[in-house]
């Protein structure tokens, strides 16, 4: 017997009953963002590889060591499974002239890819929900944004999440901080690892992002960004913490937040859980003004975020929340080959009226049926024999109540359904 072939390692199945909270958690954020004036948009899985590589940046983690890239077999073109979302919302709004009336705001779901090693809350293919302000300029939609953020939290319930805020300047005043960066590690060179010592002179400010606590203090001995910023760029800061504090958030200033894409600009955030362990930031964002000339549109601001699905419904999960459960109203049971044809004609029939309905099929016995029945979790049973077929009735039998089971004719049933799901809701002070 040949081995069962098993799902690639980091892309994981999501079976039924945590597809069900899946499905709840994304029913929230459309509602959610629809609150906001958020549109969706959908991009491709796979863009070309140049996409990335010119608004990722080539010294990236993402595009040295993580993406899924491949040749085209049929016309030698270099692609890449999607390994971000923004890259491709600013490529579709180039192609298609979305902001020829104006800025847009937006908002996307899907799988992203990264080849990277597996480990709690990282995973190969991963799930995200990407939000993009598109043609707004000023610190007002920094703000929304991160607003918009809390009052998801609270919507769901999620507590100990934390907000940790930065500024990247503008281009100009990253050159100055650059330079200032290498010659403090340049002074520090027998100290820096492998990544550091690669990054040095390509992408310093990188290396504020490193893991390895054998650099830690020499992390944070390094310049500030914060202390090579201009009069707008602070301008902007200071606006933005403003209308933040005015609406209650409190948040952290982390000066060596730097997120790993080399596209953004002035603000950069992060939301981070401490029940995550070493993977606890669930969503992050910032500002990326000059995205748009660099894949060869005209200039635009524009501002977003992502949040990892995955990691947000471990936090869900951590405080026991859960989907409501998919039980039908009716579980029909039949017995008979003219039963059988009847029940389909039933089953439709209290569709159509409103009901959620699950018919018996794989024959068994009544007894099994039955049993089945209970397991579903509906409401009531609707028993069809021959004999109720041939006279065109059921027989209806409450599952979940202490009550007598009676023949209904077929045109009564919905009514008598109803009847008896009010009455009991009405017993119970409603559902």
């Amino acid at each position: 017997m040949s081995q069962i072939i098993q799902a690639i390692r980091g892309m994981n199945d999501i079976l039924p009953d945590e597809a069900e909270l899946w499905e709840w958690f994304e029913d929230s954020v459309r509602d959610w963002l629809r609150g906001y004036g958020y549109r969706p948009i959908r991009m491709p899985l796979v863009e070309p590889t140049p996409l990335f590589a010119r608004a990722i940046g080539t010294v990236t983690d993402i595009v040295e060591k993580e993406m899924y890239s491949f040749t085209d077999s049929l016309n030698g073109e270099q692609l890449t499974l999607r390994p971000e979302g923004t890259a491709g919302c600013v490529r579709a709004a180039l192609q298609h002239n979305l902001l020829y009336d104006g800025p847009k705001r937006l908002w996307y779901q899907g799988p992203m890819f990264r080849h990277e090693r597996p480990q709690k809350g990282r995973y190969r293919q991963f799930h995200q929900i990407g939000v993009e302000a598109l043609g707004f300029s000023g610190p007002d939609i920094d703000a929304e944004m991160i607003l918009m953020c809390r009052r998801l939290w609270d919507d769901l319930g999620l507590e100990g999440i934390h907000l940790e805020l930065n500024s990247l300047g503008q281009i100009e005043e990253r050159q100055q901080h650059r330079g200032a960066l290498i010659a403090h590690f340049e002074s520090h060179a027998a100290r820096l690892d492998a990544d550091a010592q690669r990054r040095l002179h390509s992408n310093p400010l990188r290396i504020l992002d490193s893991k390895n606590p054998e650099m830690r203090d020499l992390v944070e001995a390094a310049p500030k960004l914060l202390d090579y910023l201009g009069a707008d760029s602070l301008k902007h800061f200071e606006a933005l913490q403003a209308l933040l504090k005015d609406a209650g958030i409190s948040y952290q200033i982390n000066p060596r937040l730097v997120r790993g894409l080399d596209y953004y600009n002035l603000t950069v955030f992060e939301w981070v859980s401490d029940s995550l362990g070493a993977q606890g930031t669930v969503c992050a964002g910032g500002r990326y003004d000059g995205l748009f000339t660099q894949l060869g549109g005209k200039p635009q601001p524009a501002c977003g975020f992502a949040m990892g699905i995955e990691r947000l419904l471990m936090l869900l999960r951590e405080r026991g929340g859960k989907a409501a459960s998919h039980v039908p109203d009716i579980y029909i049971v039949h017995q008979g080959d003219q039963a059988l044809r009847f029940a389909f004609v039933v089953a439709e029939g209290m569709r159509d009226n409103g009901y959620t309905v699950q018919m018996h099929c794989g024959g068994s016995s009544f007894k099994a049926q039955m049993k089945r029945a209970d397991a579903s979790g509906a409401t009531l049973a609707v028993i069809i024999g021959d004999d109720e077929a041939a006279a065109e009735e059921v027989t209806l039998k409450p599952l979940r109540e202490a009550a007598e089971q009676h023949r209904v004719a077929y045109d009564q049933l919905a009514d008598a359904i109803g009847a008896l799901l009010f009455e009991w809701e009405d017993e119970n002070g409603g559902i």
